[in-house]
């Protein structure tokens, strides 16, 4: 990128360098391996839903520019993450966010970007896995990883329907960090939900933990009402309810997903 470009080319620009990097992973055919190719459609994906968040929020467009390429860079880490060390999961290997913002800072691609731009796109890049968002002062940076982290989570839930319709997750979990399919929720993971809470991601032990906690998100973990009015009009929450009755006899499945479809529409 030319210097101090942050012009309407930009993002055609730095999806390029990402695609490039990307690329680098691919093997002699040209294919990059399932797991990896599922984190490049979620790329894709993240980077749509993020449109249509600063579109239904109506930012003005430096906003806008910085959001969209948080996005872009937010799960960069994530191909080296799965060749070095077999697994998505945070806890059993590196945070994704911090490794994200590290390659990119390393490889260069904002350096051409006014520093406040910078910052703010590798900030909303490393604090965007967080439970809680550190306090900032900057309403840009702020924006953005509000933008990133709703957008995300948009499609980690699409995510999670693409692969309990399209693969054996029985077998093969290895997309919802190998937990056991069959273990009842945590007790803390449904206190913290009920409790309207951020849930503690080292308390998920289950399948039914980890769709739970999607679930909480819709309680208390989606910024923008554009981003609550998206996940109603999918059907998020529904498909949830039923996905959990399936994997869980737990008494609370109906209860959270009450409290979060009254939340939702709040």
């Amino acid at each position: 990128m030319t210097a101090g470009d942050f012009d309407d080319g930009f993002l055609a620009r730095l999806g390029a360098l990402y695609d490039a990097y990307v690329d680098g992973y691919r093997d002699a055919d040209r294919k990059l391996p399932p797991m990896m190719q599922l984190k490049r459609e979620h790329t894709a994906f993240v980077v749509a839903n993020a449109k249509a968040v600063v579109d239904g929020e109506n930012f003005e467009s430096h906003l806008a520019r910085v959001s969209l390429a948080a996005a872009w860079l937010h799960d960069t880490g994530r191909y080296e993450q799965l060749k070095r060390y077999d697994t998505f999961r945070d806890s059993d290997s590196v945070d994704h966010a911090v490794f994200s913002h590290d390659i990119v800072r390393k490889k260069g691609w904002l350096d051409a970007c006014d520093p406040s731009v910078r910052d703010a796109i590798l900030n909303a890049v490393l604090w965007h896995n967080r439970r809680d968002l550190p306090p900032c002062g900057d309403p840009v940076t702020l924006s953005a990883a509000h933008v990133v982290r709703d957008a995300d989570k948009l499609d980690i839930f699409r995510v999670l329907e693409h692969q309990v319709a399209t693969t054996d997750w029985r077998s093969d979990c290895r997309a919802f960090w190998n937990l056991p399919t069959t273990a009842e929720p945590n007790p803390k993971v449904v206190e913290a939900i009920l409790d309207g809470n951020p849930v503690d991601y080292q308390n998920i032990r289950s399948l039914a933990d980890f769709v739970l906690i999607q679930v909480g998100w819709m309680v208390s973990g989606l910024h923008y009402d554009t981003t609550r009015k998206l996940a109603a009009e999918r059907g998020h929450l529904a498909f949830r309810r039923d996905f959990l009755h399936q994997i869980t006899d737990s008494p609370f499945v109906d209860r959270i997903c009450d409290f979060a479809a009254r939340s939702m529409n709040a």
